[in-house]
């Protein structure tokens, strides 16, 4: 009785253990086949503009007037370049120090308000990011600098900042915690104090997932839309400088789907745009994926 009970047993085991199996392959399954359609989709909605304007032309034009047929959209590019490298120049050391400072120096109670406050930052809608950026940090800069408007290139760059510093804190913590503490009671032995253990040791040890962090961080920023628009002044203006008021690629898809009638010209080179912002995105996403292979390769 005992041994038909214990197989049993095994057999339900291995009965629940293919379901769950299935399950996770199964939505597995459900989340490529969600990223060929959504790839194929903007291929077969945005080559078609592409075709008809030119991919030099639609590329490198440094014009967007859709009532005259320009539909050049470098200026977009450069902002959406400039927008998401000044954002993590400014975001990536503050969120990197911070992340240091919480897992290995912090006490307690001040970790744990920090930590809180962080996650709060997380949890706040962009409209909020751009509505608060839009009352004060516009005006400051206009009076700060003295410069027509204040909705520009640099309020954008600093309110993705802003908002990248949850992304990069939270997973930077998790990485540094994650590195075994006898990594670092090695080195302390070694005659190391424990700055230099911090950054020769667990800093290089969790370097992979510092880096995911990273590309988290940028991801959110580029592919940042609503405070962008609140706060950049959303016109089609080559970033010549700082205080010019820009549009994004993301804030093109946006302020113009709404009003861009069905099947004409302007309404397939916006796709066409989602397009290059989807190819970019991936590229950026490959060519640091690569990158981290390599070094632990190494």
């Amino acid at each position: 009785m005992n041994q038909t009970q214990s197989k049993g047993r095994r057999r339900r085991g291995t009965l629940l253990e293919k379901a769950v199996q299935g399950i996770f392959t199964l939505l597995g399954l459900i989340s490529i086949a969600c990223v060929a359609l959504i790839t194929g989709y903007l291929i077969f909605s945005g080559i078609p503009a592409i075709r008809e304007i030119g991919l030099v032309e639609f590329l490198f034009g440094t014009t967007w007037y859709p009532s005259t047929g320009d539909y050049g959209i470098l200026p977009f590019i450069l902002s959406s370049v400039y927008g998401t490298l000044g954002a993590v120049v400014i975001g990536v050391p503050i969120g990197f120090m911070t992340a240091v400072y919480l897992a290995k120096m912090a006490p307690q109670k001040v970790r744990t308000v920090v930590s809180q406050a962080v996650s709060m930052l997380a949890g706040i809608p962009s409209v909020v990011y751009g509505l608060v950026g839009m009352l004060i940090l516009v005006p400051g800069i206009r009076s700060l600098f003295h410069v027509p408007s204040g909705a520009s290139l640099l309020a954008a760059i600093l309110v993705l900042a802003i908002m990248i510093l949850p992304s990069i804190i939270n997973v930077a913590i998790t990485a540094l915690e994650a590195v075994p503490k006898e990594y670092e009671d090695a080195s302390l032995a070694l005659g190391a104090n424990e700055v230099e253990t911090w950054f020769r040791v667990s800093v290089p040890a969790a370097r992979s997932g510092i880096a995911a962090a990273v590309v988290l961080g940028v991801g959110r920023a580029i592919g940042e839309t609503m405070a962008v628009m609140m706060v950049s002044g959303n016109k089609a203006n080559m970033p010549d400088s700082l205080f010019q008021s820009v549009r994004f690629l993301t804030t093109g898809v946006a302020s113009e789907m709404s009003y861009a009638a069905g099947g004409t010209l302007q309404r397939k080179a916006l796709f066409s745009i989602a397009l290059v912002l989807f190819v970019f995105i991936m590229l950026i996403n490959f060519c640091l994926n690569f990158f981290l292979k390599r070094n632990k390769e190494r």
